[in-house]
């Protein structure tokens, strides 16, 4: 699920959409896994958390810049 952030910048809306829903699920599972006393390193949480910011962070970006274009024509 760790993706470069090179990687997130090429990657479409919907596949940015995907990731969030898959490392959010990861988030999940590894709550529950700490909670059981499961878990052997707990900065890995925390890189999780991290990477749904980051993945909010271009999706964000991409709306915005949607939204400016859409202005842009409409402005005309």
């Amino acid at each position: 699920m760790a993706r470069s952030n090179t990687e997130l910048k090429e990657m479409d809306l919907a596949a940015l959409v995907e990731e969030l829903r898959a490392t959010k699920q990861e988030a999940l599972n590894l709550r529950f896994r700490n909670a059981t006393g499961q878990l052997d390193n707990n900065a890995e949480i925390r890189t999780v958390k991290r990477q749904i910011a980051r993945i909010n962070t271009h999706i964000r970006a991409r709306e915005i810049a949607l939204a400016e274009a859409g202005l842009g024509k409409a402005a005309r």
